[in-house]
């Protein structure tokens, strides 16, 4: 990749002394054209410099920065507490021969209550087993009645396999992001001979399930004031459908109380307009053409920019551009160091921003008006999609309630991005139902800061006992 990247170098360098030669000869017009050129090339040139020398990220170092103060060399981690884990003692004896005194050849007598003390951490293999129940049956002197106790509830009805294991097998494919392939090549190396589409058959059952619970999460979000909104690509490898595999895409709503995705084999106005055609409240995005249109349609929605978005435009192009960058990233910087100040409290929040956020809006404004970047630059196009979405990047400043960013909906859509990476998406329809379904309801688990596995163990009880599935942030309420 770096020499691939160096000899793209060799070749835009080339065309800026062919370009910087032609400028030296040209008048009028042609002169003009030739600087703007020669300005997008050597923009071009110093963003490929960035990616030799080093990797891509949001992070910018600081010449302004105080050196940290040294620190002495740390020797060693140690031993971190282990709260969670159980503790099992395990006491050693001194073999027969050890008990004799070396110094008089006497017995060595116990010592109670003196022991040489020191804690390893240790596995417990998981491994499984062939429950065999056996329903006794009861019967009247009569004939007229036979009685059988009742057995396990399981999953799949008539099925072989426990719900411990369904919720085992869902945990591995949505939570750790294992695809079904490997799970079935781990249980083999423990004893259990069984496919990938017997462990889809319980991740289905346990999704029907389960599903009540996924549509009222689904009804609540839209009883929010404020929703964060964002996608990413969820392949679907189905030849049956219409839609290309490239077209489907996972979207999320996150609330603070839940996250609900949907898979739709489209990006488009349509799809957006499933999730968020009847909400009345604000929804915070990305400058996506979709969520405008939608807006258009729909007056109950009242968008919200994000200002990360806003950051990383100036980020991508801070290598050409680094005055200018530095100053208005330096400025978004403000911005974001007010609301640390003010944390949860909203009555300072909507203080500080009114008294500070203010000034450094207009601050960037006037920078707005100064800065002079050439058309079709890259420091043109990030000051272009600012200031066309001012509005809704400066609607924060009338409701404490309301954030600067989308990171919210960035954050739920990781474990899907992850999950992609594994198991490239789905393979049926109903793939992208069950994925829909477990993505909404654990990561509303990790949101509310409820263990995932508690929470499907208590849901799948509750659903089996036909009872209401209590959603996440409901447990957590109730502890």
């Amino acid at each position: 990749m770096a020499l691939l990247l160096v000899r793209e170098n060799e070749r835009l360098v080339a065309k800026v002394l062919e370009l910087q030669r032609r400028l030296l000869k040209a008048e009028g017009k042609d002169a003009e054209q030739l600087r703007l050129a020669l300005g997008a090339l050597e923009e071009q040139l110093a963003q490929r410099t960035a990616q030799i020398t080093q990797h891509a990220s949001e992070k910018r170092s600081s010449t302004d920065a105080p050196e940290p103060a040294s620190k002495p060399p740390q020797k060693g981690h140690g031993p971190r507490a282990q709260p969670k884990l159980e503790i099992r003692e395990v006491v050693h004896d001194l073999d027969e021969p050890d008990k004799q005194c070396p110094s008089c050849g006497g017995q060595l007598e116990r010592w109670e209550g003196h022991f040489e003390e020191s804690d390893e951490i240790d596995v417990i293999e998981r491994r499984f087993v062939i429950n065999r129940h056996k329903r006794s049956k009861y019967r009247c002197g009569c004939g007229g009645c036979i009685e059988t106790a009742e057995g396990p509830r399981r999953v799949l009805s008539g099925g072989r396999y426990s719900a411990a294991f369904a919720i085992a097998v869902v945990l591995g494919k949505y939570l750790d992001h294992l695809p079904l392939e490997r799970q079935v090549r781990q249980m083999a190396r423990q004893g259990l001979v069984v496919d990938s589409q017997v462990l889809f058959d319980q991740c289905w059952a346990l999704c029907e399930l389960l599903r009540p619970a996924y549509v009222r999460l689904g009804q609540m979000q839209k009883e929010a004031v404020l929703l964060f909104a964002d996608e990413t690509r969820w392949p679907l490898h189905d030849k049956k459908q219409s839609v290309p595999a490239s077209k489907w895409h996972i979207w999320t709503l996150v609330s603070e109380f839940g996250v609900y995705d949907e898979i739709h084999g489209g990006r488009d106005t349509k799809a957006a307009a499933s999730l968020l055609a009847d909400f009345n409240g604000y929804v915070m995005c990305d400058g996506y053409a979709a969520y405008e249109s939608l807006a258009k349609q729909y007056p109950s929605l009242r968008l919200l920019q994000c200002w990360v978005h806003v950051r990383r435009y100036f980020v991508e192009c801070e290598s050409a551009f680094p005055a200018e960058c530095k100053a208005i990233l330096d400025l978004i910087g403000e911005l974001y160091a007010i609301e640390a100040r003010a944390g949860q409290d909203l009555t300072e929040r909507r203080r500080l921003r009114q008294s500070e956020s203010r000034d450094v809006l207009a601050r960037i404004q006037q920078w707005v008006f100064e800065v002079r970047p050439l058309p079709g630059s890259a420091l043109y196009e990030a000051i272009t999609y600012m200031t066309n979405r001012w509005s809704r990047l400066t609607r924060f400043l009338d409701d404490p309630r309301l954030p600067l960013d989308n990171n919210p909906a960035e954050r739920a859509l990781r474990g899907p991005v992850v999950g992609r990476k594994n198991h490239y998406g789905s393979r049926s329809l109903r793939g992208t139902e069950v994925a829909a379904v477990f993505y909404s309801l654990l990561e509303s688990a990790k949101l509310v800061g409820v263990n995932p596995e508690v929470y499907l163990r208590r849901a799948l009880d509750a659903a089996l006992l036909g009872e209401t599935i209590p959603l996440p942030h409901e447990l957590r309420e109730s502890r």
